[in-house]
């Protein structure tokens, strides 16, 4: 069963290793043993979280005689945002709701009918 986009999207941002790499592509290109200084990981280490990324259609690579320069690619991280902006949705309503309600309790405290002399009265 092949996963659908998203879950494999999602399966790749998982990795910390794997969005650092795609922080430092943000600034542009980078070949392989650049995106592996940083970590304390062997060469092919890196290559498989890159793998991973290119599955997942968040890398591109390239060649340039034997360079292989990675660039980011983006796509899917909108199919996420757009993934993400419905749930937003659903969350700045149930707080507007809640900010209604916690606006609108203090009025309802002040609304009910006050213990005085007269019910103390009918207590007796």
């Amino acid at each position: 069963m092949v996963a659908d986009r998203l879950s494999t999207t999602f399966a790749a941002l998982a990795d910390p290793t794997r969005r650092a790499i795609l922080a430092r592509l943000m600034r542009g290109e980078a070949a392989v043993g650049e995106l592996a200084a940083p970590f304390a990981m062997t060469l092919p280490a890196i290559s498989k979280h890159l793998k991973v990324l290119e599955r997942a259609g968040l890398i591109a690579r390239g060649r340039a005689a034997q360079r292989r320069p990675c660039r980011l690619a983006a796509e899917p991280l909108g199919e996420v945002s757009r993934w993400v902006a419905d749930y937003r949705r659903f969350w700045e309503l149930r707080l507007d709701r809640l900010e209604d309600y916690l606006q609108e309790a203090p009025k309802a405290r002040t609304r009910r009918p006050k213990k005085g002399k007269a019910h103390d009265r009918t207590r007796r």
